[in-house]
């Protein structure tokens, strides 16, 4: 919260003519491409970055897919995860966040510019319609983030266990599955410091369908997985 605090504070020029912006966009977004939003989006980001003293180094950007539709698949780190990825990544995509983030301020614009999915991990079904709708988005050519680990690690670079679940989109939709490894992203959000931090995304190589289509879900989790793991 106090790193959160200090973006604003620093920024304190930016942010009032910003959450104008936001709030307009979200209410037209379709009056605007997806690249136009995500522009947008990035540039908030680059303000909270240098507003909040974080740095982040990148590595892999040449693994992004350029033509043909994704999935990301980050470990979770903290809440500054997808400002890390966004900050590094220049094709737009969309995320997968849980339900309790729907409706507080400014994250609910944001997540709408991003054509965000709600998902409610304790029910099923609703976690169902999320992963077929999300893989029909796929199908039609747009990326997606998903958190497997399905919730914050909590426990610094330490991974929690992969969930197949999170993995039926890509099957369906017979897409890339790109592994993401965030070093130190539960620093800027996660710990109430202030000082200088530095965050490491690596953006691994993608896995084509043809590789994964054989697994089993879990499978296919525990291989991302360890994947990152290595990486990090």
């Amino acid at each position: 919260m106090k790193r959160l605090i200090l973006m604003f504070l620093r920024n304190f020029i930016y942010v009032p003519g910003m959450l104008i912006k936001l709030s307009y966009y979200a209410h037209h977004q379709d009056k605007y491409s997806k690249q136009f939003l995500y522009d947008f989006l990035q540039d908030i980001t680059f303000h909270a970055l240098k507003g909040g003293k974080v740095k982040v180094n990148y590595e892999g950007q040449e693994n992004i897919p350029e033509d043909e539709a994704f999935i990301f698949y980050p470990n979770h780190q903290g809440f500054f995860d997808v400002l890390a990825i966004i900050s590094g990544c220049n094709t737009p995509f969309s995320v997968v966040y849980k339900k309790e983030l729907k409706n507080i301020p400014f994250l609910k614009y944001v997540f709408q510019l991003l054509y965000g999915l709600d998902i409610d991990r304790e029910d099923i079904r609703q976690s169902l319609t999320v992963i077929n709708e999300m893989a029909k988005d796929v199908q039609n050519g747009n990326n997606f983030l998903i958190f497997a680990e399905g919730t914050r690690s909590r426990q610094g670079n330490e991974l929690l266990d992969f969930k197949g679940g999170s993995f039926k989109a890509a099957y369906k939709a017979k897409c890339l599955v790109v592994p993401v490894a965030l070093i130190d992203s539960f620093k800027p959000l996660d710990t109430g410091d202030t000082k200088p931090v530095t965050v490491t995304v690596k953006y691994l190589p993608p896995i084509p369908y043809e590789e994964y289509k054989d697994l089993k879900t879990h499978e296919l989790a525990a291989q991302v997985k360890a994947t990152i793991e290595n990486a990090m």
